[in-house]
This record gives C-alpha cells, structure tokens and sequence, in this order.
C-alpha cells in the first residue's frame, strides 16, 4: 500500500510540473530530435515521411509557425522542453495532436498538457485520432474525455502501409 501512495504522489507532482508555452523557434531543434527516434515514429504512425529530413521538418515547422489558426504550444516539464500540443482544423472540425519525447513517456505529461490545451481552447466537439494500436495515446484521449467515435484507414508514412487508425472525440 505504501508504494501505490507514492506512486500517486510522485504522479500528481509531475502534473503540477507541466506547463505550456508558445513554440519558440529554439524549441524546433528538440522536437526535431524528438521525432528521429525509431519507436516514437512507429508508435505515431502518421508523422513525416522521412524523420530525418531536418530541411522537410523547417519547412513544415515554418509553415506551422505562421499559421495564425493553429494553436501551438510547447510543453515544458521541470522547466525542460517535454514535447509540443496543438490544436488545428481538419476536414472543417477542430483537432488536437501532441508528440511527446520518448524519455518522458508514462509520467503522465502528455495527459496534463492535452487537458490544459482543450481546457484554454474551449471547443467541442473536439477531435482527435490515433493509431488503432498506439494504446497509450488512446489512453491519454480516453483521460482527457474523448470516446471512440469510428475507425478508419489511412497512410501510416512511418510503416510505409495503409493502417487503422482510431478517431475520437470530445463533447464536453
């Protein structure tokens, strides 16, 4: 009983611990680190056709940037840059992503973050989509109040096939 108390503990201190700010053009570099890693690209599924493509990302990155509807932030943690969220429109419906580094999986990040972005947005319905099997991103969607709305196919780059992928959405 002892270690799930602290467990808690140590799990409510990071929460308190995650902040967002505006992207900030050194924060580029990082997320661009963030995405060469092999397991977070096959875990997202739906990223850049090549991740190692540095000139690619900037363009992409750059358009982002000065894209005045995308709402995009930088998550920090401890102070450090964690990963970033945003929240953006497709097929006409608003849509939040995020894209955590692989060395702060599993502490809860992601979920306090997406929860602070949909809260100071304040849309709904409100989507969201993931890989039928990134199960710890349906996870995070699930936390932050998201339901399973349909499955549909789609262009994975990183597994180079035609995959499924689950879309979600927030009503509240």
């Amino acid at each position: 009983m002892g270690r799930s108390r602290r467990a808690n503990s140590v799990k409510s201190d990071v929460i308190k611990d995650v902040t967002l700010r505006d992207v900030k053009e050194s924060d580029l570099q990082i997320f661009f680190r963030h995405q060469l890693d092999p397991e977070a690209n096959f875990m997202a599924a739906f990223g850049a056709i090549d991740p190692t493509d540095e000139v690619a990302f900037s363009k992409k990155w750059s358009k982002i940037l000065n894209d005045k509807t995308i709402i995009k932030k930088t998550i920090l943690y401890g102070g450090g840059v964690a990963g970033h969220v945003a929240s953006f429109e497709r097929f006409g419906k608003p849509e939040v992503t995020y894209w955590i580094g692989k060395n702060f999986w599993g502490k809860g990040i992601a979920t306090r973050a997406l929860s602070v972005l949909i809260k100071d947005i304040n849309l709904s319905p409100l989507y969201a989509r993931a890989a039928k099997d990134n199960l710890a991103s349906i996870h995070v969607l699930k936390k932050c109040g998201f339901k399973i709305l349909k499955y549909e196919k789609a262009y994975a780059n990183a597994r180079k096939a035609e995959i499924e992928e689950v879309v979600m959405e927030l009503t509240e």
